[in-house]
């Protein structure tokens, strides 16, 4: 992924040199076990340890492994070769009954727990800033909309509701991933156990903080890693549905909510005046670039016998790029919504534009209760509402001048229709259900009382 959408604590988790250092602690405890098991000597385990504490930049020098790789066409063996330098003659018990993929897929599965756990810190932030932004604006009224076309009267704070309890089960399918993806293979060529005992993947498994694997074919099998980047491919939607739906309000013709526009910031080369959403924009795109990794994982799962090495190449591209883009579009999310400017007299003025007709299902409701049948009220309240839209003016003006109407209804009974309030109702039963029921103040006692 390219610096500009890249976070450097994410960017790190694959950089070359986290990748030698987790090669290096998996050869590390596997020969700690080696040893302990009588199959390698203790004078080993030694030697490796004081290359790694005295030689660990040079065991993992990206350059000097890259060398060594473009003679031995292989990434494992240039490795092995570079940190034997270091650790001496007991280097040959390094790697004893292992296979290449024990390690780099091993070493994939921490590389995704580490991007998981800065993931969901992420979606944590996400979800504060929408919390706290709903709260802010639960009686916020504005217009609903079905087909991009005003339906009936919300509050902003539902709305962000709903995107809060979608980002809830976000968090739930990337914790999900993280446990699914957390496995270890240490079993050696196609996945016998021939040639290394099962007790050293069972030692390595629990210091790297995984579970072993319970059928490995030399390879980990990939429906794993499919679901993992499905998982990211969802939480990819999530933000960019979020993404647009604030795209639509900062429209010009809408103006309801805008992303926050910084002192010194230009929008537009040619255009002095202009204020666009480009950070929600950004995130559109980028959670295309996440979904992208969806397809080649899923790909993946269908490898040759035992295992090939079709998948490997597909995973050193979409892997460090999906995760990466997820990271920095999460945290460009969460700025967006907490600093999210937020305009309720125009959300009261788009509600109020079409004179009423937003209340329409109110007034057959209405209709239908004063003993008026529901074909005859729908189309009465229809021909007035189509009256209305084409023509403007008031639609409860309208239905007054109505009279099949305004026989069956008082005009109090009518101007109640037009009453915003039965909206927000049951607005604190949704919050309850999202966010817990709030927790109410104990009032203060007066002295004597």
């Amino acid at each position: 992924m390219i610096p500009r959408y890249s976070r450097a604590e994410m960017a790190a988790i694959w950089e070359p040199e986290n990748r030698f250092r987790i090669w290096l602690d998996i050869e590390l405890y596997a020969l700690e076990k080696q040893a302990e098991l009588g199959t390698a000597p203790k004078a080993a385990v030694a030697a490796l340890k004081r290359a790694a504490k005295n030689h660990l930049a040079k065991i993992t020098d990206a350059k000097a492994i890259d060398k060594i790789e473009r003679k031995t066409r292989h990434d494992v063996i240039a490795f092995l070769t570079n940190l034997a330098k270091y650790v001496g003659p007991q280097a040959r018990f390094i790697h004893q009954g292992l296979t290449s993929s024990d390690v780099l897929d091993t070493c994939l599965a921490v590389q995704l727990c580490q991007a998981s756990d800065l993931l969901l810190a992420d979606l944590g932030a996400v979800l504060k800033a929408l919390k706290r932004r709903a709260r802010q604006h639960k009686n916020t009224l504005c217009v609903g909309r079905s087909h991009g076309i005003h339906a009936e009267p919300t509050s902003f704070g539902l709305k962000l509701a709903g995107h809060y309890a979608e980002f809830e089960r976000a968090r739930e399918r990337m914790a999900m991933a993280r446990l699914e993806i957390a496995t270890c293979a240490i079993s050696g060529p196609v996945g016998t156990f021939a040639s290394v005992d099962p007790r050293v993947e069972a030692h390595v498994a629990k210091c790297l903080g995984l579970r072993p694997e319970p059928v490995s074919s030399q390879i980990i099998p990939r429906d794993r890693h499919a679901a993992y980047f499905a998982a990211l491919g969802v939480i990819a939607g999530s933000l960019e549905r979020l993404a647009v739906e604030i795209r639509h309000l900062q429209r010009t013709e809408v103006r309801e909510a805008e992303e926050y526009f910084a002192a010194g910031q230009k929008g537009s080369s040619a255009m002095p005046h202009k204020r666009n959403p480009v950070l929600s924009e950004n995130l559109t795109g980028l959670a295309r670039v996440v979904r992208a990794a969806v397809t080649p994982a899923l790909e993946n799962m269908a490898l040759w016998h035992e295992r090939d090495i079709s998948h490997s190449s597909a995973e050193r591209v979409f892997a460090p790029d999906a995760t990466i883009a997820l990271d920095f579009a999460l945290a460009r999310l969460a700025g967006v919504v907490e600093n999210l400017v937020v305009h309720p007299k125009a959300m009261r003025a788009n509600l109020e534009s079409l004179g009423g007709l937003v209340y329409s299902q109110r007034v057959l409701l209405t209709l239908i209760q004063a003993g008026i049948s529901r074909e005859d009220a729908y189309r009465s309240v229809q021909e007035n509402a189509m009256q209305v839209w084409q023509e403007g003016g008031s639609f409860e003006d309208r239905l007054w001048a109505d009279k099949l109407i305004n026989m069956r209804l008082s005009r109090e009974q009518l101007s109640t229709c037009f009453d915003p309030a039965p909206y927000l109702a049951h607005v604190d039963t949704v919050f309850a259900r999202v966010f817990g029921a709030e927790k109410q103040r104990k009032k203060p006692r007066r002295k004597g009382a």
